[in-house]
């Protein structure tokens, strides 16, 4: 069967991600976003090889375009897209339907982990979909309703959807990312890298409006006097009514800290109720986890919410816990083995949009000598007495 160009660089596809034994983002750039899905799932599946095989020897046109058509049926239907997609691909290999929607209450959420540096959306009934900050795209609900809608780095979700039950989706940012993302209610949340965020997609009335985070986001609350917006990590609950405000609350981290811009919040210990701190603009509350005790300070907020502007700022931190920062923005790992550079406190402004993860390096190796080796992703930092 002779192949279109389209086909051919599908199957070309298929071949590179047999051969490497991984999928990456650069692979699926140019796929369009229902065959990108397509060979999300086909990869998840361990599939590929099948799907190789079967667009080498369909025999006729017919064939190919009743499978396209099938793919068509899918894009234009209220069934939710994970179903549709799974089941093409059970079509496109010639495997049965069935034995999908079996497994697909089972498929633990690492199967989707596909490419580190995608922008994962997880919906409410486990649907998982992802963001690409070049395009444009409508969230749509279960049921088939359109509740938001995705442009470029923004998701914005609608106030007026017929929901009228608390359904929650999760937005995950991989490390090296940063994203926004308005609430039904028109609050706007701007998430740090490597953050994880649970909210509802409509808040409902008489309901308390509360999300859940694991990373760093950047609060700025509409005022509702009738419904309170709380802000929960593992440890503490934020509690607010309309104000601006800087949650930090990564799971590597000693502290879960606060710091507020505008407005009040009342930080309240989730073990002990009664243990809590309210904020002042200005302060900034730290929740110990070890010692599971919050301590308030005053501080310049700018040092905190730089980051929403592609700004690292630093101010007599130690290098070891700069390192953790700079992973997570440049989406790197570093390994250090200098003992001397760990402890090292140091004051410095860099900015992500501009200064590339080497050329940090650089201007710190410039204050504090040492020598270092970056391989793709992976950073290694020379003992002292070593050299290249």
């Amino acid at each position: 069967m002779f192949m279109t160009d389209g086909e051919e660089r599908l199957k070309g596809i298929l071949e590179k991600i047999k051969v490497s034994g991984r999928l990456d983002s650069e692979s699926l750039k140019d796929l369009p976003y229902l065959e990108k899905d397509l060979v999300q799932t086909l990869y998840n599946e361990g599939l590929i090889e099948e799907s190789i095989s079967l667009l080498s020897n369909l025999n006729t046109d017919k064939e190919l375009q009743s499978i396209k058509k099938k793919l068509i049926d899918c894009k234009t239907s209220v069934i939710p897209l994970w179903k549709s997609v799974l089941k093409y691909a059970a079509i496109f290999i010639g495997v049965f339907a069935s034995i999908y929607y079996l497994q697909l209450k089972e498929v633990p959420e690492t199967k989707f982990q596909v490419a580190e540096d995608y922008i994962r959306l997880k919906m409410g009934d486990d649907r998982m979909q992802f963001i690409n900050q070049n395009e444009t795209q409508e969230i749509i609900s279960a049921s088939g309703e359109i509740i938001g809608r995705q442009e470029g780095s923004n998701i914005h979700y609608l106030a007026d959807t017929r929901i009228n039950e608390l359904i929650f989706n999760e937005l995950q940012i991989p490390n090296g990312k940063v994203f926004n993302l308005e609430l039904s209610d028109g609050t706007i949340v701007n998430l740090n890298s490597g953050t994880k965020i649970r909210y509802p997609v409509k808040f409902l009335k008489g309901k308390k409006r509360e999300v859940f985070i694991d990373g760093e986001a950047f609060f700025d609350v509409t005022k509702d006097k009738e419904h309170p917006f709380i802000v929960n990590t593992d440890d503490v609950a934020i509690t607010v009514l309309g104000t601006k405000f800087n949650v930090s609350s990564y799971k590597e981290d000693s502290e879960i800290t606060t710091v507020l811009v505008e407005g009040s919040v009342n930080i309240t210990d989730m073990v002990d109720m009664e243990h809590n701190l309210v904020l002042k603009p200005g302060m900034k509350g730290s929740w110990n986890k070890s010692k599971k005790s919050i301590n308030m300070d005053k501080v310049d907020t700018k040092l905190y919410t730089g980051w929403i502007r592609g700004e690292l700022i630093f101010k007599n931190s130690i290098f070891s816990k700069m390192a953790k920062t700079l992973e997570r923005k440049y989406n790197v790992s570093i390994e250090n083995k200098n003992k001397y550079l760990a402890k090292k406190v140091l004051t410095a402004n860099f900015n992500t949009n501009i200064e590339s993860i080497e050329e940090v390096l650089k201007v710190i190796s410039e204050i504090h000598p040492f020598n270092y080796i970056i391989k793709d992703k992976h950073i290694l930092i020379l003992a002292k007495n070593e050299n290249l």
